[in-house]
């Protein structure tokens, strides 16, 4: 039996024993998992340094600040996620108890992505926690450094058979979905999501896939260009572009183009001196494969800024990209690194017809003052998300669910949406035996009598909010007055 098998027998037949169900002991392991981010630090961040070339404050910022945060809000709400739900009741269930149950759906396989290591393999586990799962962590292999920081780490606060670390590559991931589980979580490409689908497929295990694709980003000729492409530059080029809801490339008008161009210049002086290369908040790309094909992409595109590479530190400049068209080969596939393309479009229309030609995005970026033109970019196109003059931020609001739609992705995580996604939200209803007389028009022998009543009771609508302030006694007249007219009705 393999290391695989055998961690995913563990944490069923700890998972069985019902040691998640106690809200108490979610929130012992939620405070140990933040206890292992306050006391090993310097650890994660050695290991983020290595893998991606992130300084210390960009490894707090966009990775362990994130985990942080989602996890004192679990520990905070917990108890209100996991509480019986009372739903809207109708005339048929007016004296019944009526609620939906958030219970634990079994174990979960997380395999997260290299490009943010620990905030994007953790934030899932953090809902796996909260919603009494047992989880199977499997780290990417591309992060290394991460990897084995991450099963060095985890084992030593988190319950090692409930929520084990299993590290490797291909095989061990191929090897782990051969395995039947209760939902997989996975972040990465498109193109091993749908292998990741297509192995789910043979259990009938549920998928929450948080994929990329080319993320549009419109720039309105009247807005504010200045602070706008501050905003995307910033977004753009963090993590050396290794981000999946990082502006792909940018659409205007030729007007613009120039100033554009400029104003990205300066926003990138300002953020990483004149030497990006010895800027400490500037990355690294991941891997020699990568480094190749990124620079691969920027084939027959004019270089407006940037294009110096070093391919034995990993490093790709800012490089932002003019005269390039749908056709070129920088526009065929996601860019994950620092390349920013500028297409020039004959407005907000010509614009829409462009992102609707291609999937649908993670997230649509649009910058401009007018609220009718942002409103028509949110009618008349789809995404995981729209955000109106800023980028990636909306990621940062748990409140937001985050995922995309189609080729970017299917599923919502993030707070109280990751708790929901990893939960079975357990429709219960509680009737008494009484008042039987109320099902006289459900029983045999039917008649046109009894279908007269029974639709007036399914299409008409009860005030229940209205009714509870009449209070309980009110209603329960009511319904023996209404048993007692069903009664006259049908069986004298």
């Amino acid at each position: 039996m393999s290391r695989e098998q055998l961690a995913v027998q563990r944490a069923r037949r700890s998972f069985q024993t019902g040691r998640t169900k106690p809200l108490e002991f979610r929130i012992q392991q939620l405070k140990r998992l933040q206890s292992c981010f306050q006391e090993r630090q310097r650890d994660i961040k050695r290991a983020l340094q290595k893998d991606l070339g992130k300084s210390e404050y960009s490894s707090e910022l966009y990775e362990m600040l994130l985990v942080e945060a989602e996890i004192h809000l679990s520990v905070t709400r917990l108890a209100e996620w996991a509480a019986p739900r009372p739903v809207e009741k109708n005339i048929f269930t007016l004296s019944d108890d009526v609620y939906v149950k958030p219970e634990p759906l079994g174990v979960v396989l997380i395999i997260g992505p290299w490009n943010y290591p620990w905030s994007l393999t953790l934030l899932p586990l953090v809902g796996a926690i909260a919603a009494g799962d047992a989880a199977i962590v499997k780290p990417s292999e591309i992060s290394s450094n991460s990897s084995k920081v991450m099963a060095e780490l985890l084992p030593l606060y988190l319950d090692q058979d409930l929520y084990p670390v299993v590290e490797g590559g291909v095989p061990e991931t191929q090897e782990l979905l051969k395995q039947r589980f209760d939902h997989i979580f996975y972040t990465g490409s498109t193109s091993v999501g749908q292998l990741v689908m297509e192995a789910a497929a043979r259990h009938l295990t549920p998928v929450t896939l948080e994929l990329g694709g080319k993320s549009p980003c419109f720039i309105d000729k009247n807005c504010d260009i200045k602070t706008a492409c501050r905003r995307i530059t910033w977004a753009k080029f963090i993590n050396c572009g290794q981000t999946c809801i990082a502006p792909d490339f940018i659409l205007c008008e030729p007007s613009v183009q120039s100033r554009v161009v400029e104003a990205i210049k300066k926003c990138i002086k300002e953020f990483y001196a004149d030497s990006p290369k010895t800027s400490d908040d500037y990355g690294r790309i991941v891997s020699q494969r990568q480094f190749r094909r990124i620079m691969g992409l920027m084939d027959g595109c004019t270089v407006a800024f940037g294009g110096d590479a070093d391919e034995s530190q990993g490093y790709i400049g800012p490089t932002v990209l003019q005269d390039v068209t749908a056709e070129s080969k920088v526009m065929q596939e996601e860019i994950f690194g620092p390349l920013l393309p500028i297409i020039t479009v004959d407005g907000v229309d010509e614009a829409i017809r462009f992102m609707n030609k291609r999937e649908k995005p993670l997230v649509i970026y649009v910058f401009s003052h007018d609220d009718k033109l942002i409103k028509k970019v949110i009618a008349e196109t789809s995404s995981g998300a729209l955000v109106a003059n800023d980028c990636i931020v909306h990621f940062l609001d748990s409140a937001l669910p985050f995922g995309g739609v189609g080729h970017s992705g299917m599923g919502r995580y993030r707070g109280r949406h990751t708790f929901d996604q990893l939960s079975n939200l357990r429709s219960c209803m509680i009737k008494q035996l009484k008042m039987e007389a109320l099902n006289s028009m459900r029983y045999p022998p039917l008649s046109a009598k009894k279908l007269g009543w029974a639709r007036r009771f399914v299409l008409s609508h009860v005030n229940v909010q209205r009714l509870r302030s009449m209070g309980a006694l009110v209603v329960l007249a009511m319904l023996a007055g209404l048993a007692a007219f069903v009664v006259q009705r049908f069986l004298r």
